[in-house]
């Protein structure tokens, strides 16, 4: 069978790139699950030990250089998907396997019980202090490389109490004048992330040694090496930059 334009195929978190043009698929192939979304494409999941010629992985993050934003999008789209599906065959209640229901969601036939996909919102927010951006290196990150401050949302808490709760124990200093910026579906896994832009209040920097191991301001001239323009946090950074340049 021939993938036709956005169907995609995962295995693991990697997609399965064609080499060349008129590459089949091979029809014996055993898939762990296969779907679709209306009016994004199609999917196909293969065992992560799967190995086909002339076709090579990529990890889901360095797609968008290689299909662009639009096809980035639709690939995540249908990951989220088939992750959720996956991850919601037995009801949580009383252990039945679920059922599709009339709408996106899945339904328990035996207790009734009713789940939706799970987006996980999250805040990032571009912190000013005069002509200065605050960037921290996160433990995680490579060695070098810095961006702004994000984290989740916790329940019970507005978006705006999260960005001062994360700043505050990951840096020690408070914020204000806090104003949106932009929004960005983030896949990985399953997030909403919402970004912000805000002024340093009052504090000094003291990171909290965990997750935040360096942070500092930065001016535009002195920016340390930052996120690819993949991600909104690219962006807030860019538009710290353009207004004070």
């Amino acid at each position: 069978m021939k993938l036709k334009e956005n169907s995609f195929v995962f295995r693991g978190e990697e997609v399965l790139i064609p080499e060349m043009d008129g590459i089949e698929l091979p029809r014996e192939l055993d898939y762990i699950s296969t779907g679709k979304v209306d009016g994004v494409g199609t999917w196909r999941e293969l065992h992560v030990d799967t190995d086909l010629k002339g076709w090579r992985a990529v990890p889901r993050r360095a797609l968008w250089e290689l299909i662009g934003e639009i096809s980035f999008a639709k690939a995540n789209r249908l990951y989220a998907e088939m992750d959720w599906r996956k991850n919601s065959r037995f009801c949580g209640r009383c252990g039945t396997p679920m059922e599709d229901g009339e709408d996106n969601g899945r339904v328990c036939p035996k207790c009734g019980y009713r789940i939706y996909p799970i987006i996980s919102p999250a805040v990032i927010v571009a912190v000013e202090r005069g002509n200065r951006i605050l960037l921290a290196h996160n433990s995680v990150f490579p060695s070098g490389r810095y961006s702004v401050l994000a984290g989740f949302v916790d329940l019970g808490e507005s978006l705006e109490e999260t960005l001062r709760r994360e700043i505050r124990e990951e840096v020690g200093i408070e914020i204000s004048n806090i104003s949106y910026f932009d929004s960005q579906s983030w896949p990985f896994p399953r997030s909403l992330m919402v970004a912000f832009q805000a002024r340093w209040a009052y504090g000094e920097i003291e990171v909290d040694g965990k997750e935040i191991d360096r942070a500092d301001w930065f001016a535009p001239e002195d920016l340390p090496e930052i996120p690819g323009s993949v991600s909104v946090s690219r962006r807030l950074i860019d538009d710290f930059i353009r207004r004070n340049s």
